[in-house]
């Protein structure tokens, strides 16, 4: 995984991502509002050094934080300790939720528009205490095999029961903040965490089970907050001096940063201390649980350390791209664009910004890869981040209408989810997790600060709006309509006949099979059950895979190996020689083996995964030393497998 073409592929893919926020910004800037910002300049640097951050982000995260998600999830579930899973579940919610620098910005604001009722400290502990229980929930869900749609509709019909009773001032905010409490950092670890104990629990499926964390994360601060909102408002005296308030700067400051970035060193260095503060509370739970808790040292502790700096190398990079690159111009086009009398300029930059920003969210590219890989290549990555992007430009737009022309948000949220429960029961089950999930990604680093100065400036300049229970409610937008969009992506792609790669190959099995008459029994295997005395005789693809490494690496290779699904190997000393020279050959016979020859019989559905695993791990295609092939069996007799894998 680490290695120079793995790196150049990310870049590439990120400067991909960002190109449509580019074309956007220019084309209002200079179509609509016709001007040149005076600090162009810095704003293509800033969003040179945002592709490159993400880039590295990425790679941070292929690298240390899904490994080390995954192993732990692991590792509980073989413990088979669930007071420590759901302790640890907690942990990683409250302490990754309290800190986030999206949910400190939004509490900030809500504090200063509610005349003295909201504290922003409490709202904050409340929400961060709902992200906790929520996670708790959600792995608990996963222990016992519980369809998560019977969860997420229970989930809504108590978020608008609490509607009914919350002020209308606290409705907007509180259906935001469901939107805001998946960080980029947490997403991917919350996703690895469920991903591995669906994997490692008998009867789970990673695809069925192992999403559906990050939308309980999303779900249940709608509820808390809405019954906080209840409480202040019935006991908590508004301050006597908040006569009226100026949201001015609010929007200015919206994203905690100045209008034109100041490059300087310290603050580039404060900014790279307040990544360290914001993941060292992760990496904190992650070393207590692995050392203190199940006593066993992290896999590849190296590679995870490095992955982790990468982590934060890139999201700062990527913050301070942003700064640089585009909040400065973003917000400003925000706030001007709500100045104009035509609305379908608005909805039309609600659409567009809602769409390009998504699409280079690096949580949502985070998880759609994700979602690829344990899908067996069903669902397309980049497509599912198409329709969840599509999803969030029509949930933005919807919002900025409402804003518009007034109305209830309540109303628009409740068609929402109507729609989102009657498409739970239309679209194929493997998607309805990665559908809820889907909602709880879309609002992050990019998206929160853009969208929220869209809404608070649209609530400010429109006549009878107001900031605070109309100027919120984006968010919510956004998150709501990517879960209805991407559950239709499914039900496009069980229509269309996309199918995995395992289901590829089991087809063509099946046409050949059909094609060699008189052949029955081509690939008929008989199969011992570890443990018992029990033989079992079907018929399975299976593949030979050999890779040949130097003596010394044999052990790195076979980690690599055995986490990417094989269940044993057979080691035979080799030897590698070239034939320019026919001469040399056999005097270099009888010289000592300096390779070794591994060669795993698995099924062909795992080749795929356990050559990518060790090609990645010993870096066959780059600096290392090695070849990796494999090739079809059939006939296998004397193979022992566990029942798991029958």
């Amino acid at each position: 995984m680490l290695s120079i073409s793995s790196f150049l592929q990310l870049l590439k893919e990120s400067f991909r991502d960002l190109l449509p926020i580019i074309l956007v910004i220019m084309f209002f800037q200079l179509a609509i509002i016709q001007s040149v910002p005076d600090n162009w300049l810095s704003t293509t640097i800033g969003l040179a050094i945002v592709g490159v951050g993400l880039a590295i982000f990425l790679l941070g995260l292929e690298v240390g934080i899904f490994p080390v998600g995954e192993g732990l999830a692991s590792d509980f579930a073989k413990k088979g300790s669930t007071k420590w899973i759901v302790i640890f579940a907690f942990m990683i919610g409250f302490g990754t939720t309290i800190a986030e620098p999206a949910l400190i910005v939004i509490a900030q604001k809500a504090a200063g528009i509610s005349a003295g009722r909201i504290d922003a400290t409490t709202l904050r502990m409340v929400v961060a205490l709902s992200v906790g229980f929520s996670i708790v929930l959600g792995v608990w869900r996963i222990i016992k095999g519980h369809p998560i749609h019977y969860y997420i509709i229970t989930g809504y019909v108590m978020v608008v029961s609490a509607t009914m009773f919350a002020p209308k001032e606290i409705v907007g905010l509180a259906y935001d903040l469901g939107g805001v409490t998946t960080s980029t950092v947490t997403v991917p670890l919350v996703a690895a965490l469920g991903i591995g104990l669906a994997s490692n629990i008998k009867g789970r499926n990673p695809v069925l089970d192992g999403f559906g964390l990050i939308a309980f994360a999303s779900l249940t601060p709608m509820i808390f907050v809405q019954f906080y909102g209840i409480f202040v408002y019935e006991y908590v005296d508004a301050a006597t001096t908040a006569a009226a308030v100026d949201l001015t700067p609010v929007l200015q400051t919206l994203s905690t940063t100045t209008p034109e970035f100041d490059f300087k060193i310290l603050d580039i260095f404060k900014g790279l201390i307040s990544v360290v503060i914001d993941v060292v509370p992760i990496l904190a739970v992650i070393l207590f649980f692995q050392y203190i808790i199940l006593k066993k040292p992290i896999d590849n502790l190296k590679n995870v350390i490095i992955g982790f700096g990468l982590v934060i190398l890139g999201l700062d990079a990527f913050i301070v791209g942003l700064e640089m690159g585009l909040f400065s111009v973003g917000e400003t086009m925000a706030y001007e664009l709500t100045r104009y009398d035509n609305n379908f300029i608005i909805y039309s930059f609600g659409f567009l910004i809602g769409f390009s920003t998504t699409m280079a969210e690096p949580s949502l590219t985070a998880i759609a890869r994700k979602a690829k890989e344990i899908s067996d290549g069903k669902i397309n990555d980049f497509i599912l981040r198409l329709f969840v992007a599509l999803g969030v430009a029509i949930g933005i737009s919807l919002g900025a209408y409402r804003i518009v022309v007034g109305g209830e948000i309540v109303y628009y949220i409740m068609a929402g989810y109507m729609f989102v429960i009657a498409l739970t029961f239309i679209a194929p089950k493997y998607i309805i997790p990665i559908a809820y999930d889907s909602g709880g990604v879309t609002t992050s680093t990019v998206t929160v600060p853009l969208v929220a100065a869209l809404g608070l400036g649209l609530a400010t300049n429109i006549p009878g709006r107001d900031p605070l229970i109309d100027g919120f409610g984006l968010i919510a937008f956004a998150s709501l309509f990517p879960m209805i969009t991407v559950m239709l992506y499914g039900i496009i792609t069980e229509r269309v006949g996309v199918k995995g790669e395992y289901e590829k190959e089991q087809l063509h099995l099946h046409e050949l099979r059909h094609a060699l008459e008189g052949v029955h029994d081509m690939d008929l295997s008989t199969i011992s059950i570890q443990g018992t005395d029990q033989r079992h005789s079907y018929n399975m693809p299976f593949s030979a895979v050999h890779i040949i490494v130097p003596i010394g690496k044999e052990e790195e290779a076979l980690i690599a190996a055995r986490s990417a699904g094989a269940g044993g190997v057979t080691i035979t000393k080799a030897r590698g020689i070239g034939l320019e020279k026919m001469e040399n050959v056999f005097n270099r016979l009888h010289e000592n083996e300096s390779d070794s020859d591994l060669m795993f019989i698995t099924q062909s559905k795992k080749v795929d995964a356990i050559i990518k695993a060790v090609v990645d791990e010993l870096d066959l295609t780059g600096a290392g030393q090695g070849i990796a092939y494999s090739y079809p069996v059939s006939h296998i007799k004397g193979l022992t497998l566990k029942l798991d894998d029958l």
